[in-house]
């Protein structure tokens, strides 16, 4: 009966390498299907003959949500859960068991079965699980942080104007709650955000450097995730600030909006078709490389705002302050 045993190994990086040899040949044969488990990488602790014959899948953790739903139909299964006891369990309760779980739904009904056996009843048989009672049975105190509440919003804005205030401790305080909440989505978001938005040109290589402290931090997972962010965050609240990139497109936008935008200048126009030299498009254009330091007095902006200015320089860091000198040696150039 080839292919009819199915063998079942947990956790089948253990194996040593004699043992994964034996069973090689039982596979190749369809003798048996093997389906194994391992919380490592199977490129680095898998026979590489066994891998190439089997499937690889990658599993990932529960969302809270996910564990919600596991609870509610544990505490109402009366053959496989503990439906034949009347158990009430608080909101805030079912959050606890499912966020400090850290996406192990063993770990949750684990909690949620030594709640609802450790737990006096009220006088009409019902057991009350509440807040307190689930965090003595997780080990682990709630933290009051609802993702989609005004909490949740405070803790986000008060962790952006802290790293814009240059200060360390509040920002590595508010990026604390943020792990505790487990939220590393909006912790990554911000922290991009943020290098771009208050840091910018002050230090440019903020920006790149904050996306790879991301990046490390969403491999790792946590706890491990929590050493990146803190690297990330005390560099942004140290670094120098500008925020004169971004408001000056904010300020490009918003004469935009207004309309008063005005028709691209002739020399500026597409000229790479038949007949545009007959309408007068590309005619007089300057080349800029053609020229000393490459750069020559040419109009850019249409009419309506041709002497419109919409960056305004912050000598803040020394890579700003290299840019102030270029701008405002193009623009006593432009003048004379």
């Amino acid at each position: 009966m080839h292919g009819q045993l199915v063998l079942i190994l947990d956790e089948v990086h253990r194996l040593d390498k004699a043992k994964q040899d034996f069973l090689l040949p039982h596979l190749e044969s369809n003798r048996l299907t093997l389906i194994g488990c391992t919380t490592s990488n199977p490129y680095h602790s898998i026979n590489p003959a066994i891998r190439s014959r089997c499937h690889l899948f990658e599993l990932f953790r529960l969302t809270a949500e996910n564990i919600k739903d596991a609870i509610y139909r544990a505490i109402h299964d009366k053959e496989k859960g503990i439906g034949h006891l009347d158990i009430q369990v608080t909101e805030d309760a079912l959050d606890h068991f499912a966020q400090s779980s850290n996406g192990d739904l063993r770990a949750a009904l684990n909690g949620l079965e030594l709640a609802a056996f450790s737990t006096p009843s009220d006088s009409s048989s019902t057991i009350h699980i509440t807040l307190e009672v689930a965090e003595e049975c997780m080990q682990k105190k709630s933290f009051t942080h609802d993702k989609d509440g005004d909490a949740h919003y405070d803790v986000l804005s008060a962790f952006q104007k802290s790293i814009r205030g240059s200060d360390v401790n509040a920002s590595l305080h508010y990026l604390g709650r943020l792990i505790e909440a487990g939220d590393l989505d909006s912790i990554a978001r911000r922290l991009v955000v943020i290098a771009y938005e208050d840091i910018g040109l002050a230090n440019p290589q903020a920006g790149p450097r904050a996306l790879t402290a991301v990046e490390a931090a969403e491999r790792l997972g946590f706890p491990e995730a929590r050493i990146p962010l803190a690297v990330a965050v005390t560099e942004l609240a140290l670094s120098p600030k500008s925020n004169s990139a971004y408001k000056a497109l904010d300020a490009a936008l918003s004469d935009i909006r207004k309309g008063k935008s005005g028709d691209i200048p002739a020399h500026l126009k597409d000229a790479h078709y038949k007949g545009a030299e007959a309408l007068g498009r590309g005619i007089d254009y300057k080349y800029p490389h053609n020229y000393e330091n490459a750069w020559v007095n040419q109009q850019y902006l249409p009419d309506s705002i041709k002497s419109k200015e919409y960056y305004e320089p912050k000598r803040t860091g020394k890579f700003e302050q290299a840019l102030e000198q270029v701008y405002s040696k193009i623009n006593k150039q432009k003048s004379t």
